[in-house]
């Protein structure tokens, strides 16, 4: 529920900064809030701990329903806290279509962080936007860096034809396989591929599980030997891991951190952080205009007539298109 005693920004700032969670939480709900001051404060707040944020290690974690995510999640970021990290996990859940709420409860399913003190897990419903990736997950990704998180996992629904927007909110895009490549293979999207940083095999248990995961890496590392990687410098390596035995996870986070120092020396982490910027303000802007539809009583009443009469064939979409755009001003 949103906020509703009055809020000092400052004060909020200031505690935010020093890492207090309730803080940090509270500044999560503003951002995430649907209300206009609420998200006029939060663009307040987050410029204000802007020049605090940027250090962290931001990985983008995706796979099919099943694979093992959570999971992977709970025993990696299990492991970084033990090494001295902070971690905040941002999973984004599917919403449910009657409450717009997140329905899987990522919590439940990551014992060990849940209630590990240098951790933080967010929860937080898709609402439908495009890959699953919450509209307010790079404002929520900024706010936890400024209260001192260093790494910054985001968990997304599954893999999807828009997984380009996990790849846009984070610095390494992990993809989490099942074991037994075969016909599995046939149907991963060339563009996933094209996406990944690192492609890990989950389920790498033991014996037959262990033979199988290694067989899927062959397969995996055949798929992206034909294509051209993202950069010169790094080329994306296929690993075998055991998220539920915590087996080769240190491994794992070590190749994230190979990756960082290799790209940050050639100035391409920065070069992809300011382009992901740009288009995080369009993005913003794509939000206003539609808040611009929906928010007002008589536009959504003149917006259903218009879609009521191309529904009936009495007008053609652009006309519909044309008559929408009007009530907005475009």
């Amino acid at each position: 529920m949103a906020p509703t005693s009055p809020i000092d920004l400052e004060t909020l700032r200031t505690r935010l900064l020093s890492g207090d969670r309730a803080a940090l939480a509270r500044a999560i709900t503003l951002a995430e809030s649907k209300r206009a001051d609420h998200r006029a404060l939060a663009r307040d707040l987050i410029d204000a701990v802007l020049p605090e944020t940027g250090r962290a290690i931001r990985v983008g974690i995706t796979g099919v329903p099943g694979v093992g995510k959570s999971t992977t999640i709970d025993a990696l970021g299990s492991n970084l806290t033990a090494s001295g990290h902070k971690v905040a996990v941002l999973a984004v859940d599917p919403s449910s279509s009657r409450t717009g709420g997140s329905i899987l409860g990522d919590k439940t399913r990551m014992a060990r962080l849940a209630h590990d003190p240098a951790a933080f897990i967010r929860p937080s419903p898709s609402s439908g936007t495009l890959g699953g990736v919450a509209a307010k997950t790079r404002e929520t990704m900024l706010l936890c860096e400024a209260a001192g998180f260093d790494v910054i996992l985001v968990e997304t629904v599954g893999v999807g034809q828009s997984e380009t927007a996990v790849a846009d909110l984070t610095d390494f895009f992990l993809v989490l396989m099942l074991p037994g490549a075969g016909d599995e293979l046939q149907g991963i999207k060339k563009g996933i591929l094209e996406l990944a940083d690192m492609i890990a095999v989950n389920k790498a248990d033991d014996g037959e599980a262990e033979r199988r995961a290694n067989a899927a890496a062959g397969e995996y590392r055949a798929a992206l030997h034909i294509l051209t990687p993202a950069s010169a410098t790094w080329t994306p390596p296929v690993v075998t891991i055991s998220g539920f035995h915590n087996l080769r996870l240190d491994a794992l986070w070590e190749r994230i951190v190979d990756h960082r120092g290799k790209l940050t020396a050639t100035g391409e982490i920065a070069r992809k952080r300011r382009e992901q910027d740009v288009k995080w303000m369009w993005a913003l802007v794509h939000e206003r205009l539609h808040q611009r539809l929906v928010g007002s009583p008589e536009v959504r009443r003149q917006t259903a007539e218009a879609e009521a009469g191309v529904a009936r064939g009495e007008s053609s979409p652009a006309a519909g298109a044309a008559a929408i755009a009007e009530l907005i001003g475009l």
